[in-house]
């Protein structure tokens, strides 16, 4: 008998262990579902290169809040941006599509070379509203949407207001004053802002900050697209002089100016981090820092002594690793695990489907249907996840900072280039060559070709435009830039 009381002691115990278990595993599902979205962050800066924060390696640009938002969250070091100008990289943002399916695939309204030896397809100067922006999808989820800074993505040559922010599923857009020159306001133009400050990054940043003091009961979407430190190269004087006092002569990265255009970036976004703080809300908000290319290094062949991407090659505009390789920060409280790093490449289009999985939304099933971006949710959850696929970059214009029209490809370590001028592949690999300085190519024709019929099947799929022959074409002025055409 004492045993069997003993036993059913144990049973009761077990049966009422069990049962708390399971109530308490239905009382965490229901806190899950109960619980608000989270907020979305989106900070996008322009032509901020490779190694241009401190916490990416800059041995000048000093990023004191985004290296604390780093050791916070997750660095991811292969970044890359979906094209090597702005405006596609952009509309991939938007989309989650590659910009060659887009047919955006330069810089709006781009660069006429009527002497050049390709002529350049009829793309779109513009992003048209037959695409469902995320915006608008997280806007169809009850988010209250705002896009701050830079846009970008008016259609050249056509009325702006009928393609602004604000026709793509923004409930705000805010951009520069009028009559700003460079990163300088109009008398009076930020009078009344937080700071007082009459720099457009500080502008900028107080409209961004009221947002959220708007939106800060409710789930939103805030996309800032920085200005820094794209040109022209104006900075705070008040930086600039700080800066000019710590410039060394063995430094990679030596002026100033760039360096205060960086820290009123890094300060703006101290200032935004610091808003979440303060309303208590930093937990259940989301922040993905990037770029929408690499550094400007050189135009013409010549360096501009604005900023470099060392160890990658070249800059914005480029073919190269420099071009595209960003740095990418990105906390999600809860499930980033801080002071973590992935090196799993990603590219801008995946932001949008996995902006779409982070706030249960469903979107437009006919856009999602063409959507080539991947959720890096895995990635989020465990920084030593992998995607299976390849990266695929299509530029068929020319650029003051590049080579030509190019095509290119990343399928593990490998990298591939080919420019459409002679056809000539250039093959590297990035594991031991970071700086494509080694072009294997023709060591390894099998690999080249191979890597080859995969970008050329990529470029069937999404319909990429290609540049034709120039019956034009006059190698002396093959660089004479020509004026635009109306649109």
């Amino acid at each position: 008998m004492r045993c069997k009381r003993f036993s059913l002691f144990f049973v009761i115990i077990g049966l009422s262990v069990s049962l708390s278990a399971s109530l308490f595993g239905v009382c965490e599902v229901a806190e899950e579902e109960h619980r608000a979205p989270p907020n979305i962050v989106l900070l996008l800066a322009d032509d901020l290169g490779w190694t241009g924060l401190g916490c990416f390696g800059s041995d000048l640009y000093e990023t004191p809040n985004l290296d604390r938002f780093a050791r916070s969250g997750m660095k991811f070091t292969d970044a890359y941006a979906a094209c090597t100008v702005c405006s596609p990289t952009r509309a991939s943002i938007m989309t989650g599509m590659y910009p060659a399916r887009l047919r955006l695939t330069d810089f709006i309204a781009g660069q006429n070379r009527p002497y050049a030896k390709l002529r350049i397809p009829d793309w779109n100067k513009g992003l048209d509203h037959s695409f469902v922006t995320i915006a608008e999808a997280l806007r169809d989820a009850t988010y209250r949407t705002a896009q701050i800074g830079k846009w970008h993505l008016n259609h050249a040559g056509r009325d702006a207001s009928a393609y602004d922010a604000t026709k793509h599923g923004f409930d705000i857009q805010v951009g520069r004053p009028r009559g700003t020159r460079g990163y300088r306001l109009p008398a009076g133009a930020n009078s009344k802002g937080e700071s007082g400050s009459a720099y457009l990054t500080d502008y900028l940043t107080d409209k961004a900050i009221e947002f959220i003091d708007k939106s800060k009961d409710e789930p939103f979407f805030l996309y800032f697209a920085y200005h820094v430190p794209h040109t022209p190269i104006q900075g705070r004087e008040d930086l600039v002089a700080k800066f000019s006092k710590k410039v060394r002569t063995d430094a990679i990265h030596k002026n100033p100016t760039y360096a205060a255009m960086v820290a009123s970036m890094d300060q703006s976004v101290g200032r935004v981090l610091e808003r979440l703080d303060r309303h208590d809300i930093t937990d259940n908000t989301l922040v993905i820092f990037t770029s929408d290319n690499g550094g400007l290094t050189q135009r013409y062949g010549k360096h501009d002594s604005f900023t470099e991407n060392l160890p990658l090659r070249r800059g914005k505009g480029s073919a190269y690793e420099g071009g595209v390789r960003v740095p990418t920060i990105v906390r999600w409280p809860g499930v980033t695990e801080a002071g973590s790093v992935c090196v799993e490449p990603i590219l801008t289009i995946d932001y949008y489907p996995t902006l779409l999985e982070i706030a249960s939304a469903s979107g437009d099933r006919t856009h999602n249907a063409s959507v080539d971006g991947i959720s890096i949710v895995p990635l989020l959850r465990d920084s030593a996840s992998t995607l299976d696929r390849d990266l695929y970059w299509h530029y068929p214009h020319y650029h003051a900072g590049g080579d030509g029209p190019y095509s290119a490809i990343r399928s593990g370590v490998w990298r591939l280039i080919e420019f459409h001028e002679d056809e000539g592949l250039r093959l590297f690999n990035l594991a031991t060559d970071i700086g494509e300085q080694h072009d294997l190519a023709s060591q390894m024709p099998e690999r080249a070709d191979k890597l080859q019929a995969k970008l050329h099947a990529w470029r069937q799929r999404v319909s990429a435009q290609m540049p034709t022959a120039n019956p034009k074409f006059d190698a002396a002025r093959a660089t004479e830039v020509g004026r635009r055409k109306r649109q």
